[in-house]
């Protein structure tokens, strides 16, 4: 079977930028992805990150369904703790209600933020992630409208009504949430883009531990930083933003967002940053596009992967553009 390849839009600031920029730009990205024959565009949740422009990726859903016409839409993902499993499934089935068959409910357990965040979005209380497997078992209830008679909610809908309920995928970076989607009978992205070590592993485990929920089947991908241009030059180049700004996240150095290449090449990296780009280069894929794709299909070997997640940041656009352009027409040219 072939791979199935998607991308995964953070809305990343540019230095100078503006979040209004930014969101412009993941729409414009989300139609050429859809032009250029992507399967998926998912759009991410972040709190108090500057840096990046998502904070509602329902919200955004919408927006990128009314200037789309095909791509399916999700959220990259969801962060559960934080919310009623209700609201999100009224959410999603009103996205399922306007795009119907394009909606897919990704839902991770992570915090999309600094701690503070973390605290305003659950009224001063510590967030609980020990009830998120209980949530997903609610959002699927909610979602497919079955809530069992002996439930105390029975009867009650998530509104609106639909012919087909969105499908939940479950996102994570480590071997919990792998397990836990195998135990759900539900697809799992890894996010190889956060966590470089240990994906191929818990990609088998889940493959290994999948258990079918009415007659669902495994379905494993992972999601990547990637940069492509015509020649590994101009790939280097563009990375370098990547690498700088990751290395400073890394660090805890404030950051107005991503930084141009010529202060990124320039910049007076110590030993330990070296080490922390070297590092961060494992959760990336840099080249040519045939270089790109090689490597692409080697880790979705390593993974049996059935979908590749693409994630890319560059401080200018067009660069950005261009490595989803680049790996789009060298995947048709290997079909």
């Amino acid at each position: 079977m072939a791979i199935i390849y998607s991308v995964l839009d953070q809305s990343p600031i540019s230095e100078g930028s503006s979040p209004q920029e930014a969101l412009k730009q993941t729409a414009l990205l989300a139609q050429q992805a859809e032009e250029w024959g992507y399967r998926r565009f998912w759009v991410s949740e972040h709190h108090d990150a500057p840096t990046l422009a998502g904070s509602s990726p329902e919200v955004l859903i919408a927006h990128l369904g009314a200037v789309t016409k095909t791509i399916r839409l999700g959220s990259g993902g969801v962060m559960l703790p934080h919310y009623a499993a209700f609201k999100i499934a009224e959410n999603f089935k009103l996205l399922e209600a306007l795009y119907p068959g394009r909606i897919d409910a990704g839902v991770g357990r992570a915090p999309g933020g600094m701690p503070r965040a973390s605290y305003a979005l659950n009224e001063g209380k510590k967030r609980d992630t020990s009830q998120f497997p209980a949530q997903i078992d609610d959002l699927r209830m909610y979602l497919t409208d079955s809530i069992p008679e002996e439930h105390p909610y029975y009867g009650m809908k998530a509104t609106p009504i639909t012919e087909h309920s969105p499908p939940i995928w479950i996102l994570g970076s480590s071997e919990s949430s792998a397990l836990l989607a195998a135990e759900k009978g539900l697809p799992y992205l890894f996010g190889h883009f956060i966590n470089g070590e240990g994906g191929q592993h818990f990609a088998k485990e889940y493959r290994e531990r999948f258990m079918p929920y009415k007659k669902s089947k495994p379905h494993i991908g992972f999601a990547i930083f990637v940069v492509c241009q015509e020649t590994q030059e101009q790939a280097e180049w563009v990375a370098s933003s990547m690498d700088l700004l990751l290395s400073m996240g890394a660090q805890g150095m404030p950051s107005k967002g991503t930084p141009p290449p010529d202060r990124a090449i320039a910049y007076p990296y110590s030993r330990f940053e070296k080490l922390l780009v070297a590092e961060n280069r494992r959760r990336m894929v840099v080249g040519t596009p045939e270089e790109v794709v090689d490597r692409l299909e080697e880790l979705a070997a390593e993974y049996e992967a059935d979908e590749v997640m693409l994630v890319s940041s560059a401080y200018d656009f067009n660069a950005k553009l261009k490595t989803f352009q680049l790996i789009a027409e060298e995947m048709q040219k290997r079909e």
